[in-house]
Formats: C-alpha cells, structure tokens, sequence
C-alpha cells in the first residue's frame, strides 16, 4: 500500500531532477521595484486572481439581489423589473465587444503595412555607427 501512494507522487524525493527544477519556481527579489510594483505583485500567483475573480461574481450576485430589497421610482415601465440594469449592463458590454470585434476587422491592417516607411527598414551608413569593441 505504501508503494502504490509514492508511486503516485512520481520521482519528487529525487534531488537534482530536471522536472523539479523546472517546476519549482524561484522567488523573484522585489525589493528594487517601486511601492506600486510591489504591492501589485500579488496578481503574479494564479490563486489570487481567481481569489479576486471570485469576489467579483460574489459582489455581482449581491449587488443583484440588492436589486429585489428595495422600492424602486422609476421613469420607465422596463426599470421595475428586477435586475435590469445588471441585465442592460452586461447586454452594452458585450455589444461593445461585438462592436470592437467587427470594427477590427475594417481598420486591421497587414503586419508589414507601414515596413516601407519604417526606420527601421533604411539602411543606416556605416561611419554613423558607433561600434564598441567587445571581448578579447
């Protein structure tokens, strides 16, 4: 029974295996990254992304049924039926990215359409270079 638990674990106890190194990540010094950059290094960990994500749809969901505790005065018949400006909402979102999506489409250009006109594309002189000498 012992053999066939470790057999699941694969070779993990083994030091110095290529998928252990390459599995185990190393932590990254941020001691030189400004206020922001290390406060914001939370989203580096998958977990708390889908920790933040989740929070978004619990606060959604309550945000809804808040929807249904109160008396609403409204302008329109359409405002009084629960939910709407959630539904509204999500129905504008998607519309804009339906929008964006086939808007693309007419303004996307090839990826070499402006490579005539590029600097980079120019040949640079040769005495305009300031070559270093590296090595030896």
């Amino acid at each position: 029974m012992a053999s066939k638990t470790s057999a699941g674990k694969g070779n993990t106890g083994r030091a110095g295996n290529k998928a252990d190194a390459a599995v185990t990540k190393r932590k990254e010094d941020t001691s030189n990254y400004p206020a922001l950059g290390r406060w914001l290094m939370f989203v580096d960990n998958p977990r708390n992304v889908d920790r933040i994500v989740y929070n978004l749809y619990a606060l959604c969901a309550v945000l809804f049924l808040a929807d249904f505790a109160y008396d609403k005065h409204v302008y329109l018949d359409i405002e009084k039926v629960p939910g709407f400006y959630a539904l509204y909402g999500f129905i504008m979102c998607a519309g804009l990215v339906i929008c964006a999506r086939m808007l693309r489409v007419v303004l996307m250009r090839p990826e070499d359409y402006y490579a005539p006109y590029d600097v980079e594309s120019e040949d640079y002189p040769e005495d305009g270079l300031d070559k270093d000498a590296h090595g030896g």
